[in-house]
């Protein structure tokens, strides 16, 4: 399993733990992960829901929050620690800025194209960054609309590009029809973003990693990825059911307790399909139950709050807290394969185990010749 490389940046092991939003993923996940030689990621989305005060100054409150997470962070680990932002939050500038005051080392960047970010670092002045910006999209297509703009607007490219499959969890860049029939598959997209970058490696002279992720859940997940071209892998689910994760023990014991079948798709306040697991509250908002929505502010640019069934962001920080009465946790697609709660070292071993079990398997078989 070779090291990760992203321009001067190096970890260890080519595992990127996904950012998850509103309170799962947070420093004590991500050092953890780092800590271990991947790169652990704070999920800035809804993360000041985490203040004592987030209902009266909720964007005031996810800056502190950031900063805090980040700087907890920095305090466990000196292994590398990256932040995920989702373009679609109304305050997406604020926290780009303020992990780049951080001078975190890497920005995942999704829910829409960022085209316009090498502007806004030239604005802030933090033109010459070293903090790593990574957009994440859905097809070669978008990956290679971001790249061209940003070499033909600003004679730069982003550092990385991940390419996320259908079979995530949590928001989905594809249409429902698109995931319930399984037209895309991420190897596919991989394999097309990777032939897609080579232009842009030509150009510029520089490597631009392929990152894959979306379902990815067992160390031959892994391989089969790096085998198709990925220099790295994210994985979200399965570092949800670790001891490090920021999430309560009933949010990790509901990923322990359902079946491949309470896996499913519903339909999010803020326009997307969302893979969630099942449960009560899911059940009466499928069946088209009103529910309590008491907005702070809007914090997702897509949201009509006025007139949603349901606070997506409530909904969530609820399930991160233990509460299913209220809320629901979001889940990849193998969710349902997590059989126990164990650590972030335990896991990465055992992704390692599975990882060389498969390579052997592929491992050509010398026949002797007597």
């Amino acid at each position: 399993m070779e090291e990760f490389k992203i321009g001067d940046l190096t970890a260890r092991l080519p595992i990127i733990q996904g950012g998850m939003g509103v309170c799962v993923s947070m420093s004590g996940l991500a050092s953890a992960v780092a800590n271990e030689g991947g790169i652990g990621v704070i999920s800035a989305v809804g993360i000041g829901m985490s203040e004592p005060d987030y209902r009266k100054h909720f964007r005031e409150s996810n800056k502190i929050a950031l900063r805090k997470e980040i700087r907890k962070a920095r305090l466990k680990t000196r292994g590398i620690i990256g932040v995920n932002i989702m373009m679609a939050t109304s305050d997406f500038d604020e926290l780009l800025r303020v992990a780049l005051e951080e001078k975190i080392d890497v920005v995942f960047i999704g829910a829409g194209l960022p085209l316009k970010i090498p502007a806004f670092l030239e604005s802030i002045n933090q033109g010459d960054t070293a903090t790593k910006i990574v957009p994440k999209v859905s097809s070669s297509r978008a990956a290679k609309l971001i790249f061209r703009h940003w070499l033909e607007k600003y004679e730069r490219i982003p550092d990385a590009v991940v390419v996320e499959g259908p079979l995530a969890g949590g928001h989905l860049g594809f249409g429902k029809e698109e995931l319930q029939n399984n037209r895309q598959s991420l190897i596919t997209i991989l394999k097309e973003t990777v032939a897609g970058m080579d232009f842009f490696q030509q150009v510029t002279g520089r490597e631009i990693p392929v990152i894959a992720a979306g379902g990815i859940y067992t160390g031959g997940d892994m391989y089969n990825m790096l085998q198709s071209g990925a220099k790295a892998v994210k994985m979200g689910t399965r570092f949800v059911t670790t001891t490090e994760c920021d999430v309560s023990e009933k949010f990790k014991q509901n990923y322990i307790d359902c079946s491949k079948e309470d896996i499913v798709l519903i339909d999010s306040p803020v326009g997307l399909p969302g893979r969630v697991i099942v449960n009560d509250f899911v059940r009466e908002i499928q069946q088209g139950a009103q529910k309590p929505v008491r907005c702070p502010w809007k914090c997702l640019k897509t949201c009509d709050y006025k007139k949603v069934q349901f606070c997506i962001s409530e909904a969530l920080f609820n399930a991160a807290r233990g509460d299913f009465s209220h809320g629901f946790s979001f889940a990849g697609t193998n969710a349902y394969k997590a059989k126990a709660i164990i650590s972030v070292r335990e896991t990465i071993d055992q992704l390692k185990e599975e990882f060389y079990r498969e390579e052997l398997r592929f491992q050509p078989i010398e026949v002797s010749a007597y």
